[in-house]
């Protein structure tokens, strides 16, 4: 190999690295993916999404499983007192609580199934996201934590998404 292949590989190597980077900065801030970012490190979920009055009421009841690395994020039109309960939701979930702009305002570990005590979430929050019970603390998840997803744009974003 001559050293004109030699850069020309370079280079080609050099535009895939860049295209995948930019591949993974869209990936990020996918509608169906929520990155979760503290002192621990981050972690990923494939989402769906509960922004209708509709589906948030509905939220993740009735359902027997879910996958270990999956989640509902409940997403308000305005910041607001933000309570839940777990009525007819067969699977233990843990919940973090957001603001406008993504960061974690409060942890609500291991819901129990079907249990109709109200969970208060705090004031001004945003976004709840919903994830099978113990993962927060299995992560170290805390309070100040971040989340990345589309939703917090204008919050302005403590992660804003990639362009």
């Amino acid at each position: 190999m001559g050293s004109s292949d030699s850069l020309a590989l370079k280079g080609l190597l050099g535009a895939l690295a860049l295209c995948a980077s930019q591949l993974s900065a869209k990936q990020d801030c996918a509608i169906d993916r929520v990155l979760v970012k503290g002192d621990f490190g981050e972690a990923r979920f494939t989402i769906e999404v509960a922004d209708e009055p509709a589906e948030r009421s509905q939220g993740l009841m009735d359902r027997e499983t879910m996958p270990r690395s999956a989640g509902m994020l409940f997403v308000y039109e305005a910041p607001q007192s933000a309570n839940f309960w777990m009525r007819n939701t067969l699977i233990p979930l843990d919940m973090i609580f957001a603001d406008r702009g993504g960061r974690v305002r409060h942890i609500h570990q291991n819901a129990i199934p079907h249990d109709e005590t109200p969970i208060h979430g705090g004031t001004d929050i945003y976004a709840v996201l919903e994830i099978n019970g113990g993962l927060s603390k299995k992560y170290g998840f805390q309070v100040g934590d971040a989340l990345q997803h589309p939703a917090f744009f204008e919050g302005p974003p403590v992660i804003p998404c990639k362009e």
